[in-house]
């Protein structure tokens, strides 16, 4: 991380520090950051590993990605979230700017955590001017920085890498090129989680890049595709991790985690009732019995983000960095 960025910071804990999280952890929160794109375009260094990326039209996809993201902030808004927009900056440039989530998270008892990046474009995301913002706004001031590992090509991007289980200090993640376990262990050991790991790949076996594409976890209940996860044994210790932790298990196929039916993420609104956030393709995507089960725990919210979707390779759920008090 640069000096700029430890700046920002009024105390940084060094990586052998373990910290101490309270007790009463929320699942879900009405606080949320998005970064409004500036340069949003198809991201070559992220393609490599991202099967759900795929080159679409060009001609002014950054004005459609803007479009989309006005629309999903207000969708946000009407539904009673508090949303924290920051403009991207020109420079650096940052295509892949409007995913958040994966270079910066947010805790409680003001903690926030700064996270190594596979692509040394995205590296330059983690903007000073980001961070000040929500410190200002949140008096988020205590620092654990991750960021050194990108010097031995070890990487975690953030909740894209993980799903958290904050209430019952769970970390799901399927490795991948971006989710290295010895990262992992490490920010467990800081944050006080328990990790659950395991590989998932797609139909072709290439490793699922982000867990938060085939996994979300909410408060009474987990949206997960079990067909990724070919392992017998490691199928088993994420259904047994699941069920221990009294959530109901609905499960997605294949197909519906392509159309980001697994990036879904669950909100609440002022009044503490519970909203679940997706994109259109997800939403169309689900089946009427899924959906009944969905809308049991809370209601439901989608937009549609196509052409964030297709050139960026992810969804709703990766747009949305949480803010936990």
């Amino acid at each position: 991380m640069t000096s700029k960025l430890k700046a920002w910071s009024v105390k940084q804990y060094k990586l052998s520090t373990v910290i101490c999280q309270p007790s009463t952890n929320m699942q879900t929160t009405s606080k949320v950051l998005m970064i409004r794109p500036l340069h949003f375009v198809y991201n070559a260094e992220t393609a490599v590993n991202n099967s759900f990326q795929v080159k679409g039209d060009q001609e002014n996809l950054t004005g459609k990605a803007v479009q989309e993201f006005d629309t999903f902030v207000n969708a946000l808004q009407d539904q009673g979230i508090d949303v924290t927009v920051v403009e991207d900056s020109p420079d650096p440039h940052t295509p892949d700017a409007i995913f958040p989530n994966n270079w910066i998270s947010f805790h409680s008892s003001g903690i926030y955590c700064l996270y190594p990046m596979f692509a040394p474009n995205r590296r330059k995301e983690r903007k000073a001017e980001v961070i000040s913002i929500v410190q200002k706004k949140f008096h988020y001031d205590h620092l654990v920085d991750f960021t050194g590992y990108e010097s031995e090509n070890l990487f975690l991007e953030g909740t894209g890498s993980m799903v958290l289980d904050r209430e019952k200090r769970l970390a799901y993640a399927c490795l991948s090129p971006r989710t290295s376990e010895v990262v992992l262990q490490d920010f467990c050991n800081k944050l006080d989680y328990q990790a659950v790991v395991f590989h998932a790949v797609n139909e072709t076996g290439q490793a699922i890049y982000h867990t938060n594409v085939m996994m979300c976890v909410a408060d009474r209940y987990v949206v997960i595709c079990l067909d990724s996860i070919r392992d017998p044994s490691e199928k088993k210790h994420v259904e047994e991790s699941i069920l221990r932790s009294g959530k109901e298990m609905i499960p997605i196929s294949n197909s519906q985690m392509n159309q980001f039916a697994g990036n879904m993420l669950q909100l609440e609104d002022e009044r503490k009732e519970k909203i679940l956030i997706m994109s259109s393709a997800a939403w169309n995507a689900l089946l009427p019995e899924q959906t009944e089960k969905l809308a049991k725990y809370n209601r439901i919210m989608h937009a549609s983000l196509r052409q964030i979707e297709t050139n960026g390779g992810g969804s709703a759920r990766c747009m949305i960095a949480e803010i936990h008090l």
